[in-house]
């Protein structure tokens, strides 16, 4: 997939990425309800994806012009970051366009994430800038609390967003990195557990992999719902194995604390870096399947290069957030 380089000035690009780093909670009510009533009062769509209490702060500092913006609850779009794209891929294609900007604040990185989930959240912020990148204006804040981040995760915010609010001011980043495309996407995977199952995966076997699937979720204690999903899910990944990943590969299957983790791997290759994280036209080949794991799954985390592509998904306990 080719994809156009940024423009070097960040700041007077069509789509503006920026990482607003606050200080403390007042902090992040000021700078983004600002930069929320400054859309608003300019007619711009807004749509604003933060935790649910601090949509309820945002309301209040907001007062009436509340009641024009767009408000969802990061906890739930966002419980797989994998799914976060989409939700700005169609917010962008319902509002921006036709010289019309738009603007959303989003914040994917917040204190008590998982490592795991973490990756996937930078891995996100990466691609929004490939995303949209040559498309029409619109302006998303990524506020990162720097008073209770990591700085590690800090300095990856920085490598990710083109643009940075400090104090109130934008500045281009020195420090941002764009993603290359061809590149491929390594970061490591925690092993699998030793008491882990596998099931090599042929067109003879499918049935025997989803019958074992849906048997090890339900003695995991997922329910009869969330094990269906999962069964939809390992069956959607043998299929993309057995079509585009040399006809066969190896499943394995692990439980944990709060549910069951199953992962894929072959010697498929990705071409595409946003696959599975935005919905493909109807008249393209393929990327379908992947985008229905993302909605389904509580955690995606994908790998390759040139060996193969290892897919591990994780479902927990509980009612589905998709």
């Amino acid at each position: 997939m080719a994809i156009a380089p940024r423009p070097r000035n960040h700041l007077n690009s069509a789509f503006r990425h920026e990482a607003f780093l606050y200080a403390d909670e007042h902090e992040f009510l000021v700078g983004t309800a600002s930069f929320v009533r400054d859309g608003l009062d300019a007619g711009e769509p807004v749509l604003v994806a933060v935790a649910a209490h601090k949509i309820r702060l945002l309301r209040e500092v907001l007062g009436d012009r509340a009641d024009r913006a767009v408000f969802a609850d990061m906890d739930v779009i966002g419980r797989n970051p994998g799914r976060i794209l989409h939700a700005w891929y169609d917010f962008a294609g319902r509002h921006v366009g036709a010289g019309r900007p738009a603007r959303g604040v989003g914040e994917p990185v917040f204190p008590g994430r998982g490592a795991d989930e973490l990756v996937e959240c930078q891995r996100h912020e990466r691609l929004l800038n490939l995303a949209f990148d040559g498309g029409p204006a619109w302006w998303l804040m990524c506020p990162y609390d720097a008073g209770a981040l990591p700085g590690p995760v800090i300095d990856e915010a920085r490598r990710s967003h083109p643009v940075l609010r400090l104090d109130g001011e934008l500045y281009g980043n020195g420090r941002y990195q764009p993603l290359d495309p061809d590149e491929p996407f390594t970061a490591p995977l925690d092993p699998a557990p030793s008491d882990h199952r596998e099931h090599r995966l042929t067109p003879e076997n499918v049935a025997d992999a989803r019958a074992f699937v849906r048997r090890h979720a339900l003695r995991a204690g997922l329910g009869p719902g969330r094990s269906q999903d999962l069964v939809v899910v390992v069956g959607e990944l043998v299929a993309n194995t057995l079509r585009h990943g040399g006809g066969q590969g190896l499943l394995r299957s692990w439980c944990v604390d709060d549910g069951v983790v199953h992962e894929v791997v072959d010697t498929g290759i990705i071409e595409d870096p946003l696959v599975g994280r935005r919905l493909p036209d109807p008249d393209e080949d393929g990327g379908r399947g992947l985008w229905l794991v993302n909605q389904l799954c509580d955690l995606v985390e994908l790998r390759w290069d040139a060996g193969g592509t290892v897919v591990r998904v994780h479902m927990r306990r509980g009612p589905a957030h998709a």
